[in-house]
């Protein structure tokens, strides 16, 4: 509903700058749309809840009265739940109620986990939990390709992160295979055409690649995290140029490569404790990376990056002040070298603005 209420308001103003449009059908087509957003998104919302407290509710009652079952009644209540979700699913899907049809699918999702933990205990299986989660994802991946459910799909990646970072301790290691589950259900995003999911398979690879820094080469391996940020930033700049058709792509990687480079140097000053001279140079980089992610974010249109650049700007102002603050001439004049930066770049832009402000003005060429 947010990527279409985005699309419906920039086809909005080009129709009526077009004349095809009055202001008066553009402020009820608006209204309309909000009220959608606030009744049906609302109702879909909260039916998502409740199907997540629902299935905790169910599993709960089976598993106080567990033991006094026996246990094909155990199993047939198991297998009843979770088909009768799936056929709830299909007569809502039916009805045009596609955001309860996604509720009532995760709902079976959630029994269907439920179901692994309880059977693993009542035939006393023992093995790794983790094995649990990873095959209550592959359920969830199922239910949500089957069925389309994207719900289902996002509950996916977020088991598969869980059982991603769960062996990655337990190991003490990079834990490599989560790449495999991560792919398949970002490729399951990717047919859905589902936008929000592949936000969410760039935030779990974001956190799996900065969690490199932390693991390899006894866990001095920052460096290796900025320069995969900033691969990544580059190439979505070299992409804006060559597949203009593709925003939405290049805009969500640049972002992504910059909370990856960020990490990285954060990680190098402030975790790794280098001399202060390093650390001065470290904290310039992140700046100049900073300034140049706002500008990106300007010309090209990304608020993504702009924001990003905002407040990664102020968190290492912060950071650096917290680090500094016991040397105060250092302090002052790294803030008094940054506020010149600062200022010069200010100037130097507005005065590309205003020579290029009187070219892109039709009226001035008309009069000259």
């Amino acid at each position: 509903m947010w990527s279409y209420r985005k699309r419906i308001d920039r086809d909005l103003v080009r129709w009526r700058e077009a004349g095809w449009v009055t202001p008066e059908g553009e402020s009820a087509i608006r209204r309309d749309i909000e009220k959608g957003v606030r009744t049906l998104g609302l109702a879909n919302s909260l039916a998502i809840l409740s199907a997540v407290l629902m299935g905790f509710a169910v599993m709960s009652f089976v598993a106080s009265n567990w033991q006094y079952m026996p246990r094909i009644l155990r199993l047939g209540m198991l297998v009843a739940a979770l088909w009768a979700s799936y056929g709830l699913a299909g007569a809502l899907a039916r009805r045009n109620l596609e955001g309860f049809a996604h509720a009532a699918i995760l709902l079976g999702v959630g029994i269907f986990g439920g179901s692994i933990m309880l059977v693993s205990q009542m035939y006393h299986m023992d093995g790794n939990p983790a094995d649990a989660v990873l095959l209550w994802a592959g359920g969830a991946l199922l239910a949500g390709v089957g069925l389309r459910s994207n719900p289902a799909l996002a509950f996916a990646m977020v088991l598969v992160c869980y059982w991603g970072i769960t062996e990655a301790f337990r190991l003490d290691t990079v834990f490599w295979p989560f790449l495999g589950p991560w792919a398949l259900i970002s490729a399951a995003f990717y047919w859905q055409k589902w936008r929000p999911g592949l936000h969410l398979s760039g935030l779990a690879l974001t956190g799996f690649v900065v969690s490199l820094g932390y693991w390899l080469n006894g866990g001095h391996a920052h460096g290796l995290v900025v320069a995969g940020g900033l691969l990544v930033m580059a190439a979505a700049i070299a992409g804006e140029r060559l597949k203009p058709e593709l925003p939405a792509l290049w805009s969500g990687s640049f972002n992504y490569g910059l909370v990856m480079a960020l990490a990285g140097l954060f990680a190098l000053q402030f975790i790794e404790s280098p001399e202060l001279d390093v650390f001065i140079l470290l904290a310039v980089l992140a700046l100049a990376l900073l300034l140049g992610a706002i500008f990106w974010g300007l010309s090209a249109g990304n608020r993504g990056a702009l924001w990003l650049g905002y407040t990664g700007f102020s968190v290492e102002i912060l950071a650096v002040y917290t680090k500094t603050i016991g040397t105060l001439l250092n302090t002052s004049l790294f803030f008094l070298i940054a506020a010149l930066i600062v200022s010069g770049l200010a100037a130097l832009a507005y005065r590309i603005h205003a020579r290029a402000e009187p070219q892109s003005n039709p009226m001035t060429g008309a009069a000259s």
